[in-house]
């Protein structure tokens, strides 16, 4: 657990990749690498999802979690292909008890204190929140971070390039996740090109 969330916390930046396919994926993961970003986060929002990170995890040097695990089959489906970790945009305790039995790092989401109090209830002391910019954006986290000294946020939802750096700041973030480096639309036009700059970009902003 501590191995994956140390690489989460220096990296700072999880690409968040709704695929189609596998190798659209693959292309897209190639192009986050060349971009120096080596993680990305695959969304279960497709059938493709479970193929798609049997396929990623191959890649040298990536460290692939799974997203929007909502159920305990999910969980076991991610983790079969190859997920180093999980995440989900609310806190369901099925899910989170699953996680733990097998060892498995796993980050909930929460919108409100009583969510991340919920999650910490649950013994999680990394939480996602979500929808971040819906919420209350970099004001929220910093407020909430003040009563829950002991729990890291990796806000999610509405994250960009240039609202990351206000995010960042705050110490208690221990990355963003989002999906403007991968956006959909970058993917379906092939301009893994792009992904890669965007790659870059953030990155740098995350130094």
């Amino acid at each position: 657990m501590s191995e994956v969330l140390d690489r989460l916390a220096e990296l700072r930046i999880v690409p968040v990749l709704t695929a189609a396919d596998p190798d659209e994926a693959e292309r897209a993961c190639h192009a986050l690498l060349a971009g120096g970003l080596s993680v990305v986060e695959i969304t279960f929002r497709t059938e493709a999802a479970a193929a798609a990170i049997r396929r990623v995890s191959a890649l040298d040097g990536l460290l692939v979690g799974a997203g929007t695990v909502q159920s305990p089959e999910q969980l076991a489906s991610a983790q079969a292909a190859g997920a180093r970790f999980g995440v989900a945009p609310g806190t369901n305790a099925a899910v989170v008890a699953a996680a733990q039995e097998v060892g498995f790092p796993f980050v909930p989401g929460a919108a409100t204190p009583s969510e991340i109090e919920g999650a910490r209830e649950l013994g999680c002391r990394v939480v996602k929140i979500f929808p971040a910019s819906l919420v209350g954006g970099p004001a929220f986290v910093k407020a909430v971070a003040a009563v829950y000294p002991d729990v890291r946020f990796v806000p999610t939802g509405g994250i960009t390039a240039e609202n990351l750096p206000s995010y960042l700041a705050l110490p208690t973030v221990l990355a963003c996740a989002g999906t403007w480096i991968c956006e959909q639309a970058l993917l379906r036009e092939g301009r893994f090109d792009e992904v890669e700059r965007r790659a870059r970009e953030a990155l740098a902003a995350a130094r």
